[in-house]
């Protein structure tokens, strides 16, 4: 099975050969809870997400990914920030793809779906804030969360 292996300011990372824009998305329903997928390919909790395709733009690249992942359709109302760490990549045994972080955060409100496990999730569940601390994730993931939950001006990093 393919996987996906995280490496943040690690100096034994390899070293990347390619960036691929991509999107996560912060889905709050109207309780305040934070839409989580349970990864597939590395069993982490993070914010459902992807890579942009070409002819796509980043809302449309947003709400597709979040749909295929999770089953909710979402319409998006905003922005978190910016993240390309270099000192961050992203291993796929699968090809030997080596990436560097390159994503755009959005957030966004449900209109309809019910959270549903995909190829790419084990798990989809709507999750509380207090409750977010509990669940094990990358440390990316959990910057991205953080500027989310303290607000103001979006992240650029």
């Amino acid at each position: 099975m393919s996987q996906r292996i995280d490496f943040y300011n690690d100096p034994s990372a390899p070293a990347a050969n390619s960036l691929v824009p991509s999107v996560n998305i912060v889905v709050t329903n109207e309780a305040g809870e934070l839409l989580l997928i349970r990864r597939s390919d590395n069993d982490n909790w993070a914010l459902p997400g992807g890579a942009i395709d070409l002819g796509e733009s980043i809302p449309q690249a947003a709400i597709r990914e979040t749909l295929e992942e999770t089953g909710i359709r979402c319409e998006i109302t905003g922005l978190v920030g910016t993240y390309s760490n270099p000192n961050h990549v992203i291993h796929y045994t699968s090809n030997d793809e080596v990436r560097q972080e390159f994503s755009l955060v959005l957030t966004a409100r449900p209109i309809d779906g019910e959270p549903t496990p995909s190829s790419e999730s084990r798990e989809v569940r709507w999750v509380p804030r207090h409750q977010l601390g509990d669940y094990s994730m990358h440390d990316s993931m959990r910057l991205r969360l953080s500027h989310y939950l303290h607000g103001g001006s979006p992240h650029i990093g």
